[in-house]
């Protein structure tokens, strides 16, 4: 028998004051965005910022639908819409940021599964990693330097 050992580095701020300016008007564009998600079934907004290498900035949602499985994560509306609308751009950066109408938020909320996966069909089709910060309504937010952090067995094509 092998042993496989994993080890992911995530940096962790304690407050968006830490983070480059940069990235925290991407972040505060993530957070003014939730706000337009439509969750009257969870009532959890999740809001997203992507960044691309040709400096456009590009906007999600969760989108909530009666038949659970119908609703999109914020991740997804947001880097669909981007490989649609840019398809020959890179992903640079993106930002995760979450709130309930239930409760605060204090834990950082990362990409579901399925979110991840479809992450990393992009980092893996650029060839270049994606820089993902993610964040409650309060208390830390996490960076992620690639989503190999996150997902450390991707899979992708070759796999096929």
């Amino acid at each position: 028998m092998k042993e496989i050992a994993i080890t992911s580095k995530i940096n962790v701020f304690d407050s968006i004051d830490e983070i480059p300016e940069t990235d925290q008007n991407l972040i505060k564009k993530a957070i003014e965005i939730r706000q337009n998600a439509y969750a009257p079934y969870s009532n959890f907004k999740v809001g997203v910022a992507i960044l691309l290498d040709n400096g456009e900035i590009v906007l999600g949602t969760n989108q909530e639908n009666a038949a659970y499985p119908s609703g999109l994560c914020a991740e997804r509306v947001a880097i669909f819409h981007a490989g649609t609308i840019y398809p020959k751009a890179k992903i640079l950066k993106m930002v995760i940021t979450a709130n309930s109408d239930n409760k605060i938020t204090t834990e950082p909320v990362p990409p579901c599964g399925a979110c991840r996966q479809s992450i990393a069909e992009y980092e893996i089709r650029q060839n270049s990693p994606i820089e993902i910060y993610y964040m409650g309504e309060t208390g830390e937010i996490h960076h992620s330097a690639s989503l190999k952090n996150l997902l450390p067995f991707m899979f992708d094509k070759k796999m096929l």
